[in-house]
């Protein structure tokens, strides 16, 4: 048995092709990730991956679709994430492929 914390990785990724992780992975990758209220994060795309999201806490919206509490939201690659997080947030990334460089900032 491995024991990793999740305070050692970066970003609250956890597995996937990159270092830290609690396991290695180039078909995924994962995340818990906590957004507070009103955090700004740039808006991307992937090229390549597509982002399966649970939003286990709080409410949110990407590009003016809400999102609660319970919901699961796809971004498939090229589409915008553009979050706005109304509430403290809870988020369980997986992404598919682990592909290092893939997140594109949209200025």
């Amino acid at each position: 048995m491995k024991i990793s914390k999740i305070a050692k990785m970066k970003g609250g990724w956890f597995i996937g092709d990159f270092e830290p992780t609690a396991f290695h992975s180039k078909d995924f990758e994962v995340s818990y990730k906590v957004h507070k209220k009103g955090e700004k994060w740039d808006t991307h795309t992937h090229k390549i991956a597509t982002e399966i999201n649970l939003l286990i806490e709080g409410r949110m919206e990407n590009c003016g679709v809400p999102i609660k509490s319970g919901d699961i939201f796809i971004v498939y690659p090229n589409e915008k994430m553009e979050p706005i997080f109304h509430e403290d947030c809870k988020i369980i990334c997986v992404k598919t492929p682990s592909v290092k460089g893939d997140k594109h900032i949209i200025p």
